[in-house]
């Protein structure tokens, strides 16, 4: 789902804001949103500071996009803390 895109973050940048609860349905139009600013040469930056929830699809999305598709600002201490677990167990 997610697009190919420089490893590098592209100035200027663009800002998504997410908030409420983020699920795999939200996933596609996620995608199409950070595929359009990488597109348009922006580099998207997701702020979730509002997000009360996601499930485990799209905390996925998250940890694989993170810094290789776009970049996370204003995120909730929970979602970190989830996707520092999450990386750690994938690592283990």
């Amino acid at each position: 789902m997610l697009r190919n895109s420089p490893e590098k973050p592209i100035s200027p940048s663009v800002t998504i804001r997410v908030s409420g609860s983020l699920s795999q349905g939200h996933l596609s139009y996620l995608d199409q949103l950070v595929g359009s600013a990488i597109d348009c040469g922006l580099w998207p930056l997701l702020d979730m500071i509002y997000l009360e929830q996601l499930d485990q699809d799209a905390l996925n999305y998250l940890i694989k996009g993170e810094g290789r598709y776009f970049g996370i600002v204003s995120c909730p201490n929970f979602i970190r803390e989830w996707m520092q677990l999450e990386r750690k167990r994938c690592a283990a």
